[in-house]
């Protein structure tokens, strides 16, 4: 059967395996989703730096999740008409711009000129650098296409779980690295990563059999029946702004970008860029502990997805995030309520928890609920929930302003509700949404 699939590869010039093709995309979006905490690694450093209020400071943390949200749209539908290799480019092409003007504004004015006049130029970095962000919309619909439907939720969760580990490497290793030569110095090693990790998904990535075979110049119907002999059994409907506007159109879409702003988009990464202030300031640990219980807390949580899409897969992606959003709920009032270190720490990591295992759940749905536009289905959700952290990281920078130190705590409250908010749109999910709608499962196989 592999001689036969080879032979079949090779008479048509295509190149290429799932496994080839997932281990790429995890490799690309792993660097690039390393800014979501672009600034959060360093946040004590700069609010100290500039003399940052809780909203300032707020906003500069979100400033890379603003691209991040509006470039997952329609970077994500891209792929649907091009494949995945030339959006993930483009976007690790604008991180590295984002991280190099921030290197070189470092080693002009840091530390005696680096004051808060400097400011709109550090967001403007934030919002370039937060392109990297967005390689999650071109990633998963990349790792979907290639990917078989049986195995959409290992898939998914494996690229999303093994990707998300690198803004906890980040949060623990930048600090250390300020600690030993600065942050001039740590900023250029981070630019010199992403830069290897581009140059290697340049040389090595390659599209799913589809797109490989129009870009070929065969017709549509005979590509997905070439790509079809080849394993791959999702295809999409039409160019990027049809697989916008056939998601925009489906319901369902919008449910998951719901309950994707809250277990991911607005909240895991949230929390990501978060924790290391709060860790830092509120529990008064040193910026490499805080750091470190950060790092904890994302690359767990990013892990904890692997088996997370696994389970998805067994039980149903709207079971799963019926029980997961409600871990999220005890984990957000753990944390709401603790003062003391450890109360907190089980608090964070019983949310991370039901972060971790509700994003595999919710992504483990969207080929099974929008298969004839998963790309602009991927990009919706993706970035209007990445949107989300434009509104959490504000309010819980605002918490603090309004009640002082114990608002670093109370600001968790924000996910108490967000999390019950949505056990109830997942109970609705399954009872009263779920049904297939007419088409979709010809859309699936064709």
């Amino acid at each position: 059967m592999m001689d036969e699939h080879n032979q079949l590869a090779d008479e048509h010039g295509v190149t290429g395996t799932p496994k080839r093709g997932l281990i790429m995309a995890t490799f690309g979006f792993f660097a690039g989703l390393t800014t979501i905490v672009f600034y959060g690694a360093a946040g004590p450093v700069l609010e100290e730096q500039l003399a940052l209020t809780g909203i300032f400071h707020g906003l500069l943390l979100a400033s890379p999740h603003l691209s991040k949200a509006v470039l997952r749209i329609p970077f994500g539908a891209w792929v649907d008409d091009v494949g995945g290799k030339k959006p993930m480019l483009i976007l690790l092409a604008s991180t590295l711009v984002g991280i190099s003007g921030l290197v070189v504004t470092l080693f002009l004015t840091y530390p005696e000129n680096f004051d808060m006049s400097l400011y709109p130029l550090l967001v403007l970095f934030g919002l370039l650098a937060g392109a990297g962000g967005a390689t999650f919309s071109v990633g998963i619909t990349q790792t979907s296409y290639w990917s078989p439907s049986e195995k959409q939720g290992f898939a998914l969760g494996a690229f999303a779980g093994a990707g998300n580990i690198s803004p906890g490497m980040v949060t623990y290793v930048l600090p250390v690295l300020i600690g030993v030569g600065g942050l001039t110095m740590a900023y250029s090693t981070w630019l010199v990563f992403v830069l290897v990790v581009t140059v290697v998904y340049a040389l090595l990535a390659v599209n799913p059999f589809y797109f490989q075979l129009i870009e070929k110049g065969e017709d549509e119907d005979e590509a997905k029946q070439i790509a079809n002999d080849l394993g791959q059994d999702i295809f999409p409907s039409g160019g990027t702004w049809d697989s916008l506007k056939t998601s925009a159109a489906n319901r369902r879409t919008w449910v998951l970008v719901f309950l994707y702003t809250v277990s991911f988009g607005g909240g895991f990464t949230s929390l990501s860029a978060w924790f290391p202030t709060y860790w830092d300031l509120f529990h008064e640990l040193s910026l490499a502990n805080a750091g470190l219980l950060a790092g904890i807390f994302i690359v767990y949580g990013s892990l904890i997805r692997i088996p997370g899409g696994s389970v998805s897969d067994r039980f149903g992606g709207e079971n799963v995030a019926i029980v997961s959003f409600g871990i999220m709920a005890i984990g957000g009032a753990i944390m709401t309520l603790a003062t003391g270190f450890w109360l907190a720490f089980v608090g964070m990591m019983v949310l991370g928890t039901g972060m971790g295992i509700a994003n595999a759940a919710v992504f483990e749905l969207v080929p099974k609920f929008v298969p004839e536009a998963v790309g602009g289905a991927s990009g919706w959700i993706s970035g209007i929930g990445g949107g989300g952290t434009l509104v959490i990281l504000p309010v819980m920078g605002y918490f603090v302003d309004v009640f002082g130190e114990i608002g670093y705590a109370r600001g968790f409250a924000t996910f108490v509700v967000l999390s019950v908010m949505c056990v109830g749109v997942a109970v609705a999910l399954k009872l009263f949404i779920s049904e297939p709608e007419e088409a979709t499962d010809e859309a699936a196989l064709h």
